[in-house]
C-alpha cells in the first residue's frame, strides 16, 4: 500500500521542554511556542492545517480538521545534538551522551591536532561560531592559522576563510580531527566553517560539512537499503550516518534548495525513503537568537508545503518533524532539550488522529518501516496501525 516515505526533519524546531529539560539548562525552552508568543501574526498555515496545534501542549492556532494524523515524541538518548537527535530517529538509542567540554578541548588534543595538520591552531574555546570568526578572523587571515572551537554540544568545529585555507584542505583537516577524535574523545560531529569577507564582514558561508562518527549499531537506512529499495538522502543527512545505509545523496546550501531537491527526488520513480534535512532554522537563527528570522523561515517553509502535498502519489507517506530545540528567544545560543513534532499525512493516513506522546523518537524508524512493510529491525514501537486507513 506504502512504497515511499518522505522523511523531513525541520532541524532544531522543538515545541516545548522535556520532562528532564532542568539538567540541561533549557527549562522554558519552547521552540515554536516562543517564537509564536513574540510574533503572534505568524501564520503558519499548512503545518497548521496538518495538526501541528492540535499536537498535546501547543499553544499556536489549532485545526478544526487537522488532514493528518499528528503527536511529539521525547527523547530517550542522553544530549540534544544532531547526531543524537537524527541517529534516535533512525532507529539508535544512545546509552551514553557524546562528549563535551565545556571548558575546550584538553591541551594535549589541541597539540594531537596540530601534529596531524602540520600548523598551530588559535581559539580552543567554547564560543558562538559567528562570534569566534568576528574576534579571531583578523589573526586567523595573518596567521594562517584555523580557528579551533566548541560548544555545549558534541562538536569539534573549525573554522577558516576559504581564501586563506581553500575548502579542501579544510575537509582534509576535518577528517584529520574525525579520525583522532575516538574512544573518550569521541565527539558527535567534526564541523568544517568556512568563511568569507573581510574583518569586521565576516560572514560563514554555506559550504559547511558535518564529519559524523559511524552508526554504532544498525537503522532504518541500511534495513531500507538491504531490502533493496533506495535511501535518498537530502542536506546533511549523508553527513550525519557517514554515509552508511545510504544509495543516493545530496548536499544543499538553504533550507530552499533542500526543498527543490526533495521535490525533484519525489519526481523520480524510486520506492523507498526520502530522507530531508532542513538546517537554515538551527543554523542561522536559532543558534543566532534571532527569532523573527526563524519564523520567517517557517513561514518560507510552510509556504512551500503544498507543493510537496501535491507532488505526493497515493501510494506516499509525508512525515514531519524536528531533532532538537534550539529556542532563539531564550539567553542560551546551544540546542534546546525539547519534544519533536511528529506530523503524518498521505491518502492512506488518517485524518484527525493524535498519536499522543511517543516514548522515544524511534518510534518514528518502527513507523517508517511497519509502513513500508519491512521488518522492523530496529528498537522502538509503530504507531502504523494507529494512522493507517484498514
Amino acid at each position: 500500500m506504502i512504497d515511499r516515505v518522505i522523511l523531513v526533519v525541520m532541524d532544531s524546531v522543538g515545541i516545548g521542554e522535556l520532562p528532564d529539560a532542568e539538567h540541561y539548562g533549557d527549562k522554558g525552552s519552547n521552540t515554536i511556542g516562543n517564537i509564536h508568543k513574540l510574533m503572534p501574526n505568524l501564520h503558519l498555515d499548512n503545518l497548521t492545517a496538518l495538526g501541528l496545534g492540535n499536537i498535546d501542549g501547543m499553544t499556536i492556532p489549532k485545526s478544526d480538521k487537522p488532514l493528518g494524523a499528528y503527536g511529539k515524541a521525547l527523547e530517550l538518548s542522553p544530549g540534544k545534538d544532531t547526531t543524537t537527535g537524527h541517529w534516535e530517529i533512525a532507529g539508535i538509542t544512545l546509552k551514553q551522551a557524546f562528549p563535551t567540554y565545556p571548558n575546550a578541548f584538553p591541551k594535549e588534543l589541541i597539540e594531537q591536532f596540530e601534529k596531524l595538520v602540520g600548523t598551530k591552531c588559535i581559539g580552543n574555546e567554547v564560543a558562538s561560531g559567528t562570534e569566534i570568526i568576528a574576534r579571531l578572523g583578523d589573526e586567523h587571515v595573518k596567521t594562517g592559522y584555523p580557528i579551533v572551537y566548541t560548544s555545549a554540544d558534541s562538536v569539534f568545529q573549525i573554522a577558516a576563510h576559504e581564501e586563506v585555507i581553500p575548502l579542501e584542505k579544510l575537509y582534509e583537516m576535518c577528517s584529520a580531527a574525525r579520525k583522532m577524535l575516538i574512544g573518550e574523545n569521541a565527539v558527535g560531529r567534526v564541523i568544517a566553517r568556512p568563511f568569507l569577507g573581510a574583518s569586521g564582514s565576516y560572514k560563514r558561508t554555506p559550504n559547511r560539512r558535518d564529519f559524523s562518527l559511524l552508526p554504532i549499531s544498525k537503522t532504518m537506512l541500511d534495513v531500507i537499503k538491504e531490502n533493496d529499495k533506495s535511501v535518498m538522502a537530502v542536506g546533511k543527512i549523508e553527513d550525519i550516518f557517514a554515509g552508511v545505509g545510504i544509495t543516493e545523496a545530496v548536499h544543499t546550501k538553504s533550507n530552499m534548495e533542500g526543498v527543490d531537491k526533495t521535490l525533484e527526488y519525489m519526481a523520480m520513480d524510486k520506492k523507498g525513503l526520502i530522507f530531508t534535512n532542513l538546517v537554515d532554522f538551527d543554523m542561522y537563527f536559532g543558534h543566532r537568537n534571532d527569532f523573527e528570522g526563524y519564523g520567517n523561515a517557517l513561514k518560507e517553509f510552510d509556504n512551500r508545503l503544498p507543493e510537496i502535498m501535491k507532488q505526493m502519489r497515493d501510494t506516499d507517506v509525508l512525515l514531519i518533524t524536528a531533532d532538537h530545540g534550539c529556542d532563539p528567544t531564550t539567553s542560551s545560543t546551544d540546542h534546546s532539550r525539547e519534544y519533536i513534532p511528529v506530523l503524518v499525512y498521505g491518502k492512506h493516513i488518517k485524518a484527525g488522529i493524535n498519536i499522543g506522546t511517543r516514548k522515544g523518537f524511534r518510534d518514528i524508524a518502527a513507523t517508517v518501516l511497519d509502513l513500508l512493510e519491512l521488518p522492523i529491525g530496529t528498537p522502538g514501537k509503530s504507531f502504523k496501525q494507529e494512522i493507517i486507513n484498514s
